[in-house]
């Protein structure tokens, strides 16, 4: 199987076009028809009067001194949980445009921002935060230096409203919590996935992004193992992150170290040492019992058996996975001897040899893939 220059792809299944999950995205409820009933009823109020203008102090003192505790809460515990690791955090969406009133529901083709799911929360809690802090000063600064009485009254009312729109204090206040809504999107989100050929997408700043790839990780995953040493490597880089640095495919259980390890394709290198930071790891096995190790072995993969074996990385030989077999009782050194990679046998003796010279008794344990401890060296 892992012989073969070509490889028949997981099958994956199509996503319909349509699909668009999210239940952010809908319509939410219409703030104009409390906006303009309060509006015209603060236009009554006697703003000569000392006795109306200082409850009206008061009232909106208290509303927006809870606001603000609120909105405080809710900004140090939002970027808390996305500042933190966690499954999916990690992972690229795509975030349309606040929903309008009068938009066309059978428009074709959506304008969608590219940002990762832990940036956009932090990202509209300072948002949050930024806002209210300036509808206060501009309120406050309106009463004060035009004595407008109408924005005290208004904002007493739309306030606590304003807040409860937001999406991040829907999900902290009155949800489950941040956690739980990487699944749920509460931010309207799709994934790549979701995406049609009618949707554009843009960056950060409004810049158009290079045309979209809508094929799932798996997908581009498999597509880079078939391009071999010839594979652009980049899509893959792009969608890989924390969640799915360890992901496996659906029918023979491989993962992106273990086929960067294998292709030896230009930028492959680099890749592997930057996917230390993302906890790839070079113990998990496939269907077959192979690690990365196996991997790099067979396919003669000088340039990626050196990264695997590197002290300051994947330490493969430290860990002892050098000595795992796979299903047929095969080390990683087996199959680089029996497929003729003289340079990747070099290079495994002498990491053994190097790592006998300098080792020291150990009594830690490494698991392997498939939960099974393997006793260090000694």
């Amino acid at each position: 199987l892992h012989s073969c220059q070509f490889i028949e792809k997981c099958s994956v299944p199509a996503t319909h076009p349509s699909k668009r999950p999210p239940p952010g995205s809908k319509m939410a409820f219409n703030k104009m028809f409390v906006m303009i009933p309060v509006m015209l009823a603060a236009r009554q109020i006697d703003g000569e009067d000392p006795d109306i203008v200082f409850m009206l102090r008061c009232a909106y003192g208290s509303v927006q001194f809870v606001v603000l505790l609120l909105v405080a809460y809710i900004y140090i515990a939002a970027t808390a949980v996305a500042s933190a690791s966690g499954e999916g955090k990690g992972r690229r969406i795509y975030v349309p445009p606040p929903p309008q009133p009068f938009d066309d529901p059978k428009a074709k083709g959506k304008q969608y921002t590219e940002t990762t799911w832990s940036e956009h929360v932090i990202s509209q809690a300072r948002s949050l935060l930024g806002k209210t802090l300036f509808g206060m000063c501009m309120t406050v600064g309106l009463h004060l230096y035009k004595g407008i009485v109408v924005g005290l009254a208004m904002q007493t009312i739309m306030g606590p409203l304003n807040l409860l729109e937001n999406a991040l204090a829907k999900c902290l206040l009155m949800g489950r919590g941040l956690n739980s809504a990487v699944e749920e999107r509460i931010f309207g989100e799709v994934l790549r996935e979701d995406l049609t050929e009618d949707d554009t997408v843009v960056d950060g700043s409004g810049k158009p992004v290079k045309k979209m790839d809508n094929r799932s990780f798996e997908e581009i995953l498999l597509d880079t193992w078939d391009m071999g040493a010839e594979a652009d490597i980049s899509p893959l880089l792009l969608e890989m992150n924390k969640s799915n640095a360890n992901h496996q495919t659906k029918d023979s259980g491989w993962t992106p170290i273990m086929i960067l390890a294998a292709i030896g394709a230009k930028g492959s290198q680099s890749a592997l040492r930057k996917m230390t930071a993302l906890g790839s790891n070079p113990a998990i096995v496939d269907n077959e019992g192979w690690n990365a190790m196996h991997w790099a072995a067979f396919h003669g993969s000088e340039t990626g058996m050196k990264v695997l074996l590197e002290e300051q990385g994947f330490r493969c030989i430290e860990r002892g996975l050098h000595e795992v077999t796979d299903n047929e009782g095969r080390t990683p050194l087996d199959h680089a001897q029996a497929e003729g990679n003289d340079d990747v046998v070099k290079v495994i003796k002498e990491a053994m040899a190097s790592r006998q010279a300098t080792e020291v008794p150990l009594e830690e344990e490494t698991i392997d893939g498939n939960g099974v401890g393997l006793r260090k060296r000694k």
